[in-house]
């Protein structure tokens, strides 16, 4: 418990750093708009907005999602991150159309910069924050499975990809003096921007649903595949849900019909530590015990079952595609 509270509290904490830190980017980027008059530069303003927009939301979302469960919330509150996660890439998409809207407008009317050496200087350096930030951010987000953490890193660095653009246009303008360059660099980043935002939603949104996590979904096969007993003689109808860092997963374990219900319960509970031991998220577990029919005789590798109606064929090699199916495993 105290484990898990220092982790909820190290996201939290940094999270806040995320959004000190936006402001401060944030500002630093709309001072350098008003110097140069630029839309590249402007496009980067735009994104901070949502930087820190998303880096407050981030923040109410792991602390609600920390909270411990309670009647209206059996499962707990970790979906909340799914939620502002999608909210957060809707605002990224956003921007991206307002960013490209603005170099539009300055294609057709024309405009003037100032000062780019000033601008050059000043968001080169808001770039290199970013991008260790953004850095730090995915790494903590990776090691305590948080979404929150992840998206606010991938954002982070896509803004740094965004405003090194932005650095190198205003270096090319600066010596070239063709102005127009600036609006084109804005409407490519602003699509990209674009791109970046419909990717952080389609996450959220699998995870909403439920969307089947084919690489989570393959590493808990492999692990039972690797480590199985010859009791365990099939798994199958296998759900997993994600509430945030958390896991809830759904199984039917098939045992043998005579055993007694602590020696199936016991058995059970060795398929639930095997998880729990090798997978580092905090998961839930409800498993259901199905007792042997004679379609299981053929796969059954206990040699000496005494009430074995059907010789042994073969091993059912478990893989994603058998173990969630919904019906016992046989040779057909």
């Amino acid at each position: 418990m105290n484990v898990k509270k220092n982790i909820n509290k190290d996201k939290i904490g940094f999270q806040k750093w995320i959004a000190t830190f936006g402001i401060i980017l944030f500002i630093g980027k709309i001072i350098a708009w008003k110097l140069t008059n630029s839309d590249a530069v402007f496009s980067d303003a735009m994104e901070s907005i949502v930087n820190v927009i998303s880096a407050f939301m981030g923040l109410y979302s792991l602390h609600l999602a920390a909270k411990p469960k309670d009647e209206d919330h059996p499962y707990g509150h970790g979906k909340v991150e799914f939620v502002t996660s999608g909210i957060e890439g809707a605002l990224i998409a956003i921007a991206g159309i307002m960013i490209i809207y603005e170099g539009v407008n300055s294609l057709i009317v024309g405009k003037t910069l100032n000062k780019l050496d000033w601008g050059i200087a000043i968001i080169a350096a808001t770039a290199i924050i970013n991008y260790l930030l953004g850095y730090i951010s995915i790494k903590k987000g990776q090691a305590n499975n948080s979404l929150v953490l992840i998206s606010s890193g991938k954002h982070l660095q896509s803004d740094t990809i965004t405003t090194l653009g932005v650095v190198i246009s205003l270096v090319v303008v600066y010596f070239t003096k063709i102005y127009w360059l600036d609006s084109l660099v804005a409407l490519v980043f602003g699509a990209y921007i674009i791109f970046i935002g419909y990717k952080i939603v389609r996450k959220s949104l699998s995870g909403i649903m439920d969307e089947q996590d084919p690489e989570l979904l393959n590493q808990i096969v492999k692990i039972l595949e690797n480590n199985r007993h010859t009791e365990w003689i099939d798994v199958h109808n296998m759900k997993i849900q994600q509430f945030g860092s958390a896991l809830h997963i759904d199984a039917h374990i098939t045992l043998p019909w005579y055993y007694s219900l602590r020696d199936a319960h016991n058995e059970m509970e060795k398929v639930i530590i095997l998880l729990a031991e090798n997978i580092t998220r905090k998961i839930e577990f409800n498993f259901h015990m199905d007792d042997c029919k004679p379609i299981s005789c053929p796969v059954c590798q206990i040699k000496e079952c005494p009430v074995r109606e059907k010789d042994f064929v073969k091993r059912v090699t478990w893989t994603p595609d058998n173990i969630t199916g919904v019906d016992k495993h046989s040779v057909n």
